[in-house]
């Protein structure tokens, strides 16, 4: 089972993946590629949990494989 990933680790890979900066606007951060827009958790609440990890690169249209390799 995959391991809980740090919130700046996760904004790190998903630069990586074309995505830019995070915005603030409403109650979740989100970053922006084209019109898409996942939505990441805040970076107070400690590590994100893989299950929460995978919706969001699901989300981000990232498979698990490239990731994994970012």
């Amino acid at each position: 089972m995959p391991k809980p990933i740090k919130h700046r680790e996760m904004l790190r890979r998903l630069r990586a993946a074309g995505w830019d900066w995070p915005y603030h606007r409403g109650p979740h951060p989100f970053m922006v590629r084209g019109d898409d827009r996942p939505t990441i958790p805040n970076p107070h609440h400690g590590d994100i949990d893989w299950s929460l990890t995978k919706r969001i690169i699901r989300q981000a249209d990232i498979s698990v494989e490239d990731w994994d390799n970012l």
